[in-house]
């Protein structure tokens, strides 16, 4: 049996909205977060990482809103379990982790590139 996992007060519960507005659309999702704030992004890959499934996401900037800094902004989430056993994502705080991850997702984006 699948054993029930508490969130620790540090994580932050992502609630996830996927939209497909046509087939060019198909990978955004609107993620928002604790404090109800909606932001768009583009779903990249889910990456399995030491027994734990993560996705990787890229922000969505609207064209007048880009910033060189921000520009290609990758977010890495954890996918977790809610009490009701459905998938949430949820931050993560432990960034020796999210460059792992981030790594491995590198690794696979230069082996598709490969093919």
């Amino acid at each position: 049996m699948a054993e029930d996992r508490k969130l620790q007060p540090e994580e932050e519960i992502i609630e996830e909205e996927l939209f497909f507005e046509d087939d060019e659309d198909s990978n955004l999702v609107e993620l928002t977060d604790e404090d109800g704030n909606v932001a768009q992004f583009e779903y990249l890959d889910t990456v399995e990482h030491k027994g734990e499934s993560y996705v990787v996401f890229m922000a969505v900037q609207e064209d007048e809103d880009v910033d060189e800094e921000e520009e290609g902004e990758v977010v890495i989430l954890k996918i977790a379990q809610d009490d009701k056993g459905e998938d949430i994502y949820v931050t993560c705080e432990d960034d020796e982790i999210v460059q792992e991850v981030f790594d491995k997702f590198m690794e696979n984006l230069g082996e598709a590139d490969d093919d």
